[in-house]
């Protein structure tokens, strides 16, 4: 048996999330913010905090500097429960951060990337990810440093009989192409936003682009925000309902993404049939709406109990083996 479900690869940071800026930005004036937020940031580190928390053994390997930012990104971690004994500590180097200027629904993103580059598959234990069921990327095109050895590193993962999903997330230089036309075909589970799926399966419409992603990963499930998730399976199409809440109970969307793919894989890896794994990405994914960033909803343990048995997330142990 697997000493653990899942381990992640990828990249951590901090985020440091202003609220309540105008959005014209004027230079050389002091801009008053109405709040301020310091999170775990990353789409990697998000991850790995929040599914820990939902109850699947969990590892996470990423390179962080030896600097504060990189002690507080791994503190926040390790009150996930997640194992983090392959983290590299890079003492003379500098923790990438993210800094987010809310303006009303829109905000602006401006990110250090510190190693987010840097890291390499050589450097990944392969004995270590041996010992997990599967296997999860995000964040593919910023993860440059792994790009040479990716396909290779997940094609003797498949022989191993390990699964891997991805998630892409943005591509900075909007090309979609590289890496990513080598890894698909390897994936299990890929899991892009709408904008995403539409770019990756280059189509004009979220329907189509599931088909064309259903003919490369047997399982594909797109995150549409507001109107919930869609799954596809081979032909199959399961829609999965959003979770409705209050819009004055909606603090931010900040890693509201990451944290679907939380729930999402937690369904899948306790096997859950598709519809339900879309259902609980959205509960999740919902989650992590009601507190600034992408984890401090989860870090409430009152809170994510009470919301998950709420809304129907009962995997086994989801609810009861989570740490406090």
């Amino acid at each position: 048996m697997a000493e653990r479900d899942l381990i992640i690869a990828g990249e951590v940071n901090l985020d440091l999330i202003l609220y309540g800026l105008p959005e014209s930005l004027p230079m050389d004036r002091e801009l008053l913010a109405t709040g301020f937020r310091l999170t775990l940031g990353s789409s990697s580190a998000i991850l790995a905090h929040n599914i820990s928390l939902l109850g699947p053994r969990t590892g996470f390997v990423t390179r962080v500097g030896g600097d504060e930012l990189g002690g507080i990104a791994l503190e926040r971690l390790e009150e996930s429960g997640a194992d983090l004994s392959r983290v590299v500590r890079d003492e003379p180097a500098t923790t990438g951060v993210t800094i987010l200027l809310h303006h009303g629904g829109k905000r602006r993103i401006l990110t250090y990337p510190g190693l987010m580059f840097d890291m390499t598959c050589g450097e990944i234990d392969l004995a270590y990810l041996a010992t997990a069921r599967h296997f999860h990327l995000s964040s593919l095109f910023l993860q440059r440093g792994l790009h040479a050895g990716l396909p290779d590193l997940l094609r003797t993962l498949k022989q191993r009989g390990i699964t891997v999903s991805l998630d892409t997330n943005d591509d900075p230089e909007d090309r979609w192409d590289g890496v990513l036309e080598e890894v698909l075909p390897l994936v299990d589970v890929l899991l892009p936003n709408e904008d995403e799926a539409l770019r990756i399966g280059h189509r004009d419409t979220v329907e189509s682009a599931l088909d064309r992603l259903c003919e490369q990963v047997p399982l594909v499930g797109i995150k549409c925000g507001a109107r919930g998730a869609v799954v596809g399976r081979g032909r199959e199409r399961f829609v999965a309902a959003p979770v409705r809440l209050p819009p004055a109970d909606v603090v931010d969307t900040i890693g509201a993404g990451d944290s679907f793919n939380a729930g999402f894989l937690a369904a899948w890896l306790a096997g859950c049939d598709p519809e339900t794994c879309g259902r609980c990405g959205n509960i999740t994914g919902a989650l992590s709406t009601l507190r600034p960033g992408g984890t401090e909803a989860f870090r409430d343990a009152e809170l994510r109990r009470e919301f998950l048995a709420e809304h129907g997330f009962v995997l086994q142990g989801a609810l009861n083996s989570s740490p406090e």
